[in-house]
């Protein structure tokens, strides 16, 4: 103890020195400092959804380069690097006095060839503050700084940022840049011949190699090998390694890089989409069903050049994730001919016929209609608008599916006209539909394309069918953040199940692809045809796909073979039967059908409720409570007397008289039958008789619920509390019909009774028709209780 404290004493003054350079050291490393990454700018690489590498960008002073952490770097790398460059990296302070020395006495007093002696920390000070070392003064701050980065990093630290300044040939920095452009692989996964040739580039940067074959000159594959000779003398190789140093080294060079999906990388560069830190960003895209896609499209204006047909975009959206699976912004991106670096997928043109399917699914949710309504296709002004259908005819009385199918465009017209809230309008700017004028300034017009969209808000409108309504934006990065938050319900999940039911029964023509198919998939789509044929569309969806196909001319120049269903729908087509040969195995997402929605028989004349006299039945989907719906009223029957011929009066004598059915059609609608040549035989004149003219048989009379009664409701039990329907009824009478203030809820056969759960209070008009459309109405009380 005593010789402790006695050499205490002795060096007391040189021990102090010691601590205080101690603690020195350590405040200086341990005070917060600047990442050695800071003062550098680097490259982005962009993936598909598979890891394929579309593109990697420029850092802003024009280098190709990426932050690799030293613990995904190989350590075949970092080995060989020790090896190589400073075997005694790890035990000096940041220079090597024995190297110097040799060097100095070499280059200075030798009068030899100039010797380096520049440690890894040593080289990684000139890069980072950019030194001239070719002097002495140059060599001494040199030397100050690597000590200055040993003071302040560790040695950790030093190297990772030394292997991501180094440079490796042309416009390279960084091995993490490097080895993703010479060898298509991250820096982690290089074999040792890749490994060695990545070590010795930075020290001869310069090294040739062939930018036609990139095959690397002998100058280059002689410095690897021999570095390899020195890795053996340390590092036990296999001899299948060693083989490896025999064959030729191929390295793939920048101009050669890949250049996939330029739209869809374009616009993510530019909208600054996912997160600006991250240098990897692994996007949507599938890449194999973009070059299938790209195919297609290639071949088909080859195919139809001839016709004027020079563009065209397409846009593949999976519904599941909202991810954009395929964009092909213009037919030729390096075409100038037809402006192809124009990304067309985000143009605005006018859409033509395909947002009618949503009008239809508003009218749906708003009463307005169901599938099998029948509407007038008939000559009608709306005020001061006067639309045309495309073919300037009128088919008279149409299905609302029908009407869809064909585009019919007063159907559309008449329903928009009928719309409450939201108008069709405030449908689209909810949907995030962009830069629309003012309400006032479409009118009715802005159902048959008088506004205007681009592709991409086509896509999320179509996907909202298939999503039951819900509106989300789209994605393009696979780690985007979560976009529940912007999710919109715009229709009921009733409404886009029926609208897209109505597109599915939207046939394509028999071609011969579609012949050759075993199989035809389920697709539901639409057509489209802007005024003037500037735009030409189809915009439908497939399996888990919402599929949106563009023709047109950027210019926005006119041609007669812009007609969606004649142009755009066989590329359609032919796009759908190559991805699913490509994919023949994957299905469509099952979906459940929606809740509070029935199907029930109808009268396809009229799109009412059947009765015993309709000829034409059918069925189709409505939702209870919402969908209006009534008996047929189309064909009715009228007692005719045997000898005159004309309607038999009340009371009516059986054996004197017989039963006709005949059609009444409203006015309109007969000009247009008689416009057709579709005579139909004119109803009788009942006018000779006194009273109206009405059928045998007794009026149903209800039962129950019972007259002057309030049906009172506990909240908590409403479920086992119901109201019974029930009505006597004529012996002929099959079915029962119940309405509810006008809205269907259900029908009963005559021998059974409809329960009715009330939902709130109030009064309430309950209404009854039977099949032979007669009918009885009772006002009902109904008081909910807490």
């Amino acid at each position: 103890m005593s010789i402790i404290l006695n050499f205490i004493k002795k060096y007391q003054n040189s021990l102090m020195v010691l601590l205080l350079l101690a603690l020195i050291a350590v405040t200086v490393r341990l005070y917060p400092h600047a990442a050695l990454s800071q003062s550098l700018t680097f490259s982005n690489t962009y993936y598909d959804e598979h890891n394929k590498l579309l593109r990697i960008t420029l850092a802003d002073d024009e280098r190709y380069r990426l932050w690799t952490p030293l613990e995904e770097i190989s350590s075949n790398v970092i080995d060989g690097l020790l090896l190589h460059e400073d075997r005694w990296f790890y035990y000096h302070p940041g220079f090597n006095p024995i190297s110097l020395t040799r060097a100095f006495f070499a280059t200075y007093l030798g009068g030899g060839n100039r010797q380096g002696a520049s440690t890894i920390t040593m080289q990684l000070a000139r890069m980072h503050w950019k030194l001239n070392t070719k002097t002495i003064e140059g060599k001494l701050i040199q030397l100050a700084r690597a000590i200055e980065l040993e003071l302040m990093y560790s040695k950790h630290d030093i190297l990772e940022a030394y292997l991501n300044y180094a440079p490796f040939g042309r416009n390279i920095e960084s091995v993490g840049a490097a080895s993703l452009i010479y060898f298509d692989k991250p820096v982690s996964q290089v074999n040792l011949p890749e490994a060695l040739t990545l070590t010795v580039l930075p020290q001869s940067p310069t090294y040739r190699i062939d930018k036609q074959t990139g095959i690397a000159g002998n100058a280059l594959v002689n410095a690897r090998n021999q570095l390899f000779q020195r890795w053996q003398e340390i590092y036990h190789s296999e001899d299948n390694i060693a083989a490896l140093f025999n064959q030729s080294l191929i390295m793939r060079q920048p101009e050669q890089l890949p250049f996939l999906a330029p739209h869809f990388i374009n616009q993510i560069i530019q909208q600054q989409l996912g997160d600006s830190h991250q240098s990897k960003i692994i996007t949507t895209l599938d890449n194999n069903l973009q070059t299938i896609i790209e195919n297609q499209v290639n071949v088909f204006i080859e195919r139809n050049n001839q016709t004027g047909i020079k563009n065209a975009t397409v846009l593949l959206v999976d519904t599941k994730t909202m991810g954009v699976k395929a964009l092909i912004g213009s037919a030729d991106y390096f075409n100038n001919d037809i402006q192809g670096q124009v990304n067309g997928t985000i143009a605005k043109r006018s859409p033509g016929s395909t947002l009618k399917p949503f009008i239809y699914g508003l009218g749906f949710d708003q009463g307005i209609l169901h599938p099998m309504s029948i509407l007038k296709d008939v000559e009608t002004d709306f005020g001061f608008y006067t639309p045309e259908n495309f073919d300037r005819n009128f088919k008279g009385p149409i299905s609302a599916t029908e009407a869809l199918i064909k585009s019919r465009n007063i159907p559309a017209v008449f329903i928009a006209a009928k719309l409450k809230t939201p108008s069709f309008y405030q449908f689209l700017t909810a949907a995030n539909i962009a830069n629309l004028a003012s309400e006032e300034h479409y009118g009715l017009a802005l159902v048959l394309g008088g506004g205007e969209v681009t592709s991409q808000e086509l896509a999320t409108l179509y996907a909202m069918l298939e999503n039951r309504g819900k509106w989300q934006p789209l994605k393009f990065i696979a780690k985007q953040t979560d976009n529940t938050s912007v999710v919109k319900k715009l229709l009921s999940p009733q409404a886009s199940f029926m609208t897209q039911d109505m597109l599915l029964k939207n046939t394509r023509k028999q071609d011969i692809l579609f012949k050759k198919q075993n199989t035809a998939i389920p697709v539901y789509f639409k057509t489209g045809t802007s005024w003037g044929f500037r735009d030409a569309w189809t915009a439908g969806g497939f399996k888990q796909y919402v599929l949106i196909v563009w023709l047109g001319n950027f210019d926005g120049s006119s041609n007669n073979a812009f007609v969606g269903a004649d142009a755009a729908t066989p590329l359609f087509f032919n796009i759908i039967d190559a991805i699913n040969n490509y994919y023949p195995n994957t299905r469509a997402p099952n979906q459940e059908l929606p809740k509070n929605m029935k199907k029930v028989d109808i009268c396809l004349t009229s799109g009412n409720l059947v009765t015993k006299w309709c000829k034409v039945k059918g069925k189709t989907w409505f939702i209870p409570g919402v969908s209006p719906i009534t008996v047929d009223n189309i064909y009715r029957p009228v007692m005719i007397d045997n000898l005159s011929g004309k309607v038999a009066c009340a009371p009516y004598n059986l054996q004197t008289s017989h039963v006709e059915v005949f059609e009444y059609w409203p006015s309109d609608l007969a000009k247009i039958f008689a416009k057709a040549g579709m005579q139909k035989k004119s109803p009788p004149d009942s006018s000779h008789c006194l009273s109206p003219h009405n059928y045998l048989g007794q009026a149903p009379k209800i039962t129950s619920p019972l007259k002057n009664v309030v049906y009172q409701f506990r909240v908590n039990n409403q479920k086992n509390e119901r109201i019974s329907l029930n009505a006597n009824v004529d012996g002929e009478v099959k079915k029962l019909y119940w309405f509810i203030d006008n809205q269907f809820i259900g029908s009963s056969l005559q021998n059974q009774t409809l329960d009715l759960l009330p939902t709130k209070s109030g009064v309430f008009k309950l209404l009854v028709v039977d099949d032979l459309g007669r009918s009885d109405a009772r006002i009902i009380k109904v008081e909910l209780l807490e």
